[in-house]
């Protein structure tokens, strides 16, 4: 229990300077190709995040497939997005943490209730 708090004292931007200065840094890069955090979840990973995908509206799941093909081209470019475009991106903005935790609530409860899981199949 000492050990938990003592990480998330570790890891919390505001009590960490080594851990603000992390998360400035990932502000940064994410901004200078448009992306926000929650973009890097890859749905190939897990299926709990392709789960979670599924169900969020499809305007949503829209724009964060344009926001990763913007930046696969700006990579492949060797550019980044212009200055007044970088200020308005906004990195961590969630739009899928709210829908994994409640996949991985349900799946959860259905492991404690016994039931047989949603999805049955592996990745490849």
């Amino acid at each position: 229990m000492a050990s938990s708090k003592l990480v998330k004292a570790i890891l919390d931007p505001k009590k960490n300077w080594f851990a603000a200065l992390h998360k400035k840094t990932i502000d940064n890069r994410l901004r200078k190709y448009g992306l926000r955090y929650d973009d890097l979840y890859d749905p190939m990973e897990s299926l709990d995040i392709k789960e979670a995908l599924d169900r969020l509206p499809r305007e949503i799941v829209d724009a964060r497939n344009q926001r990763i093909l913007r930046a696969m081209d700006l990579s492949m470019k060797h550019e980044y997005l212009p200055k007044d475009l970088q200020a308005q991106q906004t990195p961590f903005r969630s739009y899928l943490t709210d829908m994994l935790a409640l996949v991985e609530r349900e799946k959860a409860e259905r492991q404690a209730l016994g039931a047989l899981p949603l999805q049955q199949r592996t990745l490849p």
